[in-house]
């Protein structure tokens, strides 16, 4: 298995990419904890996971808060002894542009998209360094690097924060043997997307954009952050890993 024995913290694990890289990992051999604000779907996520013969458990975690973080890393440290993977995957979007966009919303969602990413980060570094072993994965977008005039300027703008940070984090922490990797999904079949893909004319013309011609699948994601979450990439830090059917390769 490969991922035997490792503990990981899956932030936006109740549903859509989270909960498939939370099943993709149980059923690896890895010690899985979710923490997500969707109380519901996360235990029903966890005792899917669990009726599946893998380990999960759910702790509530609202991304923004820094106590949230603080009681999550303080429980699986009591618990395992230590943290060995964090996917900041919690992420949100809503439609707008520049002109239209309220400030309260910018500050939303760039609170969770980026806010959320450093406090995760920053709250299990210290357990990682100590251990002089972990993997960060940091879910950004293929929008962290190009341009798109339909979607949410501050989106793309936490995207391309989450990709900047992810880069800092690597230097600074490779010597203690820390890696730290951003993916770039590009439009996937989850909730969060579930209202655009409902409109088929905008449908249409996203697909239009993507060589491969289809929209993602959650487990396609899973799959690209499992490679980073174990060994095999043990020698890997600092990489921009686009899932994306070939979106930015245009």
């Amino acid at each position: 298995m490969r991922l035997n024995d490792k503990v990981a913290v899956i932030s936006g694990g109740a549903r859509g990419m989270g909960a498939a890289e939370a099943k993709l990992f149980a059923s690896e051999g890895c010690n899985v904890i979710i923490g997500d604000i969707l109380e519901e779907e996360s235990l029903e996520t966890a005792s899917e996971i669990r009726k599946n013969g893998g380990k999960c458990t759910f702790l509530k975690l609202d991304v923004r808060k820094e106590k949230d973080w603080e009681n999550l890393v303080s429980y699986a440290i009591e618990e395992y002894g230590k943290i060995d993977i964090l996917v900041n995957n919690a992420g949100l979007t809503t439609d707008g542009h520049v002109e239209t966009l309220s400030l309260d919303e910018w500050n939303r969602i760039m609170d969770v998209n980026v806010t959320g990413v450093f406090l995760g980060c920053k709250h299990v570094l210290p357990s990682m360094s100590s251990a002089k072993r972990g993997s960060i994965i940091n879910i950004s977008s293929q929008l962290g690097f190009v341009g798109a005039g339909s979607s949410n300027p501050a989106y793309q703008a936490s995207k391309g924060a989450v990709r900047i940070l992810t880069k800092n984090i690597a230097v600074r922490y490779a010597s203690y043997n820390v890696r730290c990797n951003s993916v770039h999904p590009g439009p996937v079949d989850t909730p969060m997307t579930e209202t655009a893909r409902s409109d088929k004319e905008f449908l249409a013309r996203l697909i239009d954009k993507i060589p491969m011609g289809r929209i993602g699948r959650p487990k396609e994601v899973a799959w690209a952050v499992l490679y980073l979450a174990s060994d095999e990439s043990s020698y890997v830090t600092g990489i921009e890993l686009l899932v994306d059917g070939g979106w930015v390769a245009q």
